[in-house]
């Protein structure tokens, strides 16, 4: 280009014009550089912590850089992530045995860290004037397998509720809320009915038993606060009595057994090598108190995120579950297994 304006315009006009055509496409082409995306996919019930933990850090974000949250299901983020999708997985649940050997397999290596708690809510309509409370064995009765086509209707649950149809709605298989709730109410995680409307966003559950008067559904906590003029709670009778799903009830180990853990699992080597990943994670971390609130989950204590955090600095490699879904915990054993330091070798 620079030679043609010189046969045309002559040589003090390439001069003149160089420069301006250098700049010129320098800044198309920097023009044409994609913004780097890091995703939060995985649990549906961590999505407003993503959502809020991103929006925290938006201040702070790089230029060029850009972090998006996703809610396709705990599974279905841990899938992506130990098959190098993605870096950010959030779930719901404690990484299992099988998706710590394909992350092993893939050459995943990953910090697991607690970032929030969660009391699965179960909920009704609020035109239901029966249902008060439930306890772990009814819901086994309405829920599990054996439920499938014979448990239909209200009364068959319990007696001295009406003869009426009864809608369940609930979280689809690929959701950590599903396996949770299986593993503390029926005993395995794949011990449930599937004669339900099934889905693992949410906001689809929350409308099923918001629209129906004789609907019945289970899923976080966060949704159930950001709706609670459509729905109503129902106190569960479980380990300590009967209990109304709260921060408190939840902090204080008296929620079970459906309180349980929420995580992110960070892929190391990313840690190491992208700073604008490992600062949001330690931005997150250090305001995991006003995120959690903004989010509306259960936050851990100040104290609790700062261990976190020591964590994070300390690379303390790998799962503290061993793959095994911790049921039945308080908070205070939940934490200190995460922090073990001596895990067996295999779960690293």
């Amino acid at each position: 280009m620079i030679d043609v304006i010189a046969r045309r315009f002559g040589p003090i006009a390439a001069l003149v014009l160089a420069p301006l055509l250098v700049v010129g496409q320098a800044n198309a082409q920097s023009n044409k550089q994609p913004s780097s995306t890091i995703l939060i996919s995985g649990s549906s019930t961590v999505y407003p912590f993503s959502q809020a933990a991103i929006k925290a850090y938006a201040p702070r974000t790089p230029k060029g850089v850009s972090f998006a949250a996703k809610p396709i299901g705990s599974s279905a983020g841990l899938r992506q992530f130990c098959g190098k999708s993605i870096v950010i997985a959030a779930a719901s649940r404690p990484i299992n045995s099988k998706e710590i050997a394909s992350c092993k397999a893939n050459g995943v290596r990953f910090l697991e860290l607690p970032i929030a708690f969660d009391a699965i809510t179960v909920v009704v309509n609020p035109a239901n004037s029966f249902a008060k409370s439930i306890s772990t064995a009814q819901l086994r009765t309405l829920w599990s397998k054996a439920a499938q086509g014979n448990v239909m209707r209200w009364n068959q649950v319990n007696p001295s509720w009406p003869n009426r149809p009864i809608r369940l709605c609930g979280p689809g298989k690929d959701s950590g809320t599903y396996d949770t709730f299986n593993k503390a109410i029926n005993g395995s995680e794949t011990n449930s009915r599937q004669d339900y409307t099934a889905s693992e966003d949410d906001n689809v559950l929350v409308t099923c038993v918001a629209s129906d008067p004789n609907a019945l559904g289970y899923f976080g906590f966060d949704y159930y606060q950001a709706n609670r003029q459509s729905l109503r709670a129902l106190a569960v009778s479980g380990l300590r009595g009967s209990v109304i799903p709260s921060v408190s009830a939840v902090q204080g180990s008296r929620y079970l057994p459906l309180s349980r853990p929420l995580f992110f699992y960070v892929n190391d080597q990313a840690l190491k090598s992208n700073q604008a990943l490992r600062s949001m994670i330690v931005a997150t971390l250090e305001q995991g108190v006003k995120v959690s609130q903004k989010a509306g989950v259960i936050p851990l204590q100040d104290s609790t995120y700062r261990l976190v955090l020591n964590k994070l600095y300390r690379n303390v490699l790998g799962s503290a579950f061993g793959g095994n879904l911790p049921i039945g915990l308080t908070v205070g054993q939940v934490l200190e297994r995460s922090f073990d330091e001596h895990k067996r070798p295999q779960f690293r």
